[in-house]
């Protein structure tokens, strides 16, 4: 064995790694009827968890394994990735380049797309990884949806046939190829057989007080295998390819280990600055949500904006009431006529509403909906009820007018 590898074993203590199991559990009650499950054999995983393993076993580097955490926690219910790399790339002082190196690795695993910027981005992903070359049609479709993508999703085949040169039948291939994709590949990363939300976190109120627990059904406890680690401290049996090798996997591991028991602390953290906000959105109900934004939150638990974005993304709670995602609780403010400040949350809802009970022969448009809105209290201009209609995903009056 040569020397270099000797002294890189040293910098590592595998006897002190074997016998400390209890550091790297993570685990929040002791529980022994509960079959600890190792990394190699992890199951039942989170959306997130899920990538995070199927990137150690990428072999990146570890300082490549902190990019992804950090990307991995920017991502949405759809598996779109919601933050700048730009600013990825600052607050871990690494290029930019970098952060996309590991993001295209990220749009290359099971669901491929997920941690695209938009959804051109991925379906060009998901297009990639396609390994049937010979497949009719997907040559074009690479080529409509890279080159052509804004006539496409507005339907003017016409353009894309003129500009591309082929038949109708080609462009028809392509289509089906196109819409057999995933346009939101993170959907269904927070459910039970595609039906339920499981919440991360539990919320209720006791004596007086409000506790707060980690949902562990949501990850098993996990620990560090000791038929590796055994391995490892055991220098007869391994040749030295074999060593790095294991030696590798097991501090990624570790590593996982460590980042996934920091990022569940630090969602108690938040959660607990949440309520202290928005106790009587707790006590109360959806009517008495206040405005709060990242930033409060990261003052109050002295952290990073992009830090509070990471762990609330994607992360439910179950309250009194029911379940929440954490972003829900994040939102900007505006002053009634009575001058009470309110989160535009509950305007949004009050719009909803408006919308739903309204003449389908006859539906309301924006400026009429803002005359609405006025009527109740909250002074909201037409350009702004655009805003949240278009936010709460609704089309405008002449589309949603019934027959």
């Amino acid at each position: 064995e040569s020397e270099t590898n000797e002294s890189d074993e040293e910098e590592f203590d595998w006897e002190e790694l074997l016998n400390s199991p209890e550091d790297f559990n993570v685990s929040r009650f002791e529980d022994h009827s509960r079959e600890k499950v190792e990394i190699q054999l992890a199951a039942s995983e989170g959306f997130v968890e899920n990538l995070s393993r199927q990137l150690i076993d990428l072999g990146l580097s570890e300082k490549d394994l902190e990019i992804a955490d950090e990307i991995l926690g920017n991502i949405n219910g759809e598996g779109y990735f919601t933050a700048e790399p730009q600013l990825v790339a600052d607050r871990l002082q690494v290029p930019e380049d970098a952060v996309e190196k590991v993001r295209h690795e990220i749009m290359r695993l099971n669901p491929p797309g997920v941690g695209a910027l938009d959804l051109q981005e991925c379906l060009l992903a998901q297009l990639d990884v396609v390994n049937d070359n010979g497949l009719p049609g997907l040559d074009l479709a690479v080529k409509i949806i890279e080159r052509h993508f804004e006539d496409f999703a507005n339907r003017r085949y016409h353009r894309v046939m003129r500009a591309l040169g082929c038949s109708e039948e080609d462009l028809q291939e392509a289509i089906d190829i196109v819409t057999r994709l995933n346009p939101k590949p993170g959907i269904g990363g927070a459910t039970v057989n595609g039906e339920y939300i499981v919440p991360d976190l539990l919320v209720e109120e006791q004596d007086g007080k409000w506790v707060i627990a980690l949902n562990d059904i949501t990850l098993p406890s996990m620990n560090i295998s000791p038929t590796y680690v055994n391995m490892l401290s055991n220098r007869k049996g391994l040749d030295s390819e074999t060593r790095q090798f294991v030696r590798h996997k097991v501090e990624a591991a570790r590593w996982f280990i460590q980042a996934v028991q920091q990022r569940r602390e630090t969602m108690q953290r938040v959660m607990r600055a949440i309520i202290v906000r928005q106790e009587d959105f707790f006590r109360e109900g959806t009517g008495h949500l206040k405005p709060m934004v990242l930033k409060d939150i990261a003052e109050d638990v002295g952290m990073d904006i992009s830090t509070i974005s990471r762990v609330t993304n994607g992360k439910y709670v179950q309250t009194p009431h029911k379940v929440y995602e954490l972003k829900y609780f994040f939102t900007e403010g505006m002053t009634t006529d009575q001058g009470e400040e309110v989160s535009t949350r509950i305007i949004k809802e009050a719009l909803q509403k408006i919308i739903n009970g309204e003449d389908k022969q006859k539906p309301l448009n924006d400026q009429a909906l803002a005359g609405r809105l006025n009527e109740q209290g909250y002074p909201v201009a037409r350009r702004t009820v655009a805003k949240y209609r278009e936010q709460l995903k609704i089309p405008v009056a002449r589309l949603r007018r019934e027959l």
